[in-house]
């Protein structure tokens, strides 16, 4: 009988979603997560604004035309889009869904609602995970501690993250980020169980063909 080859590379991709109040660590997190995990790409949301000295086009965003990011938004080009402090962000569908087939995750840094948006459009291919911090006395200290925003910055960062904390029943998987070394290794955890769920590995079915001697 010829030897059989496992299918660990056919499998398709899952969108991976990290939400958090600002300061709770979901940056730190995907930040670390993009390092170790060769098989993950970040999401490369198009935007409406400038870009800022040494962004490129393509690779930190892509920057389009308030114009032209309405056109692709009336024809359903993008997976999720918002406002954001007078801009418009959102995720172009057909790269994100070129990296599913081949196998790649896809790593998303968005709030909420677009979390909602993502679900609508591509639920079977989401995993979402919400951040929480250890307290609110300890998330006023590290949005102090980063030292990039003044108290009124601080303060309507705090007055906000009550509001996203509320949705924190909506997603799969709930946090809380003690430490940054334990968090990473529970996502890392997480990833690794979703990437083994039966309906993701897509040559499991002739594998086992395969082996039954039916392929």
């Amino acid at each position: 009988m010829p030897a059989l080859n496992a299918p660990e590379a056919a499998r398709r991709g899952l969108l991976l979603v990290l939400s958090s109040p600002s300061g709770a660590g979901k940056t730190t997190v995907g930040r670390a997560l993009l390092a170790t995990e060769p098989a993950i790409a970040m999401s490369v949301s198009a935007t409406t604004r400038p870009p800022r000295p040494g962004e490129v086009d393509g690779r930190d965003y892509h920057f389009v035309s308030p114009d032209r990011f309405a056109a692709l938004a009336s024809e359903g080009a993008f997976l999720e889009w918002a406002h954001v402090f007078g801009h418009r962000y959102g995720t172009p569908a057909a790269p994100v869904e070129a990296l599913l087939s081949a196998g790649s995750d896809v790593l998303f840094d968005i709030d909420w609602q677009g979390t909602q948006q993502l679900k609508q459009r591509a639920r079977d291919d989401v995993v979402s995970i919400f951040i929480l911090p250890p307290s609110m006395a300890e998330l006023e200290r590290r949005l102090r501690a980063r030292g990039q925003d003044d108290a009124a910055v601080i303060e309507a960062r705090m007055a906000r993250a009550a509001d996203e904390i509320s949705h924190w029943a909506e997603y799969d998987y709930v946090l809380v980020n003690h430490a940054i070394t334990e968090c990473l290794g529970q996502v890392h955890a997480i990833l690794t169980a979703e990437r083994l769920k039966r309906p993701r590995q897509t040559g499991l079915a002739q594998f086992a063909r395969a082996l039954e001697g039916r392929a």
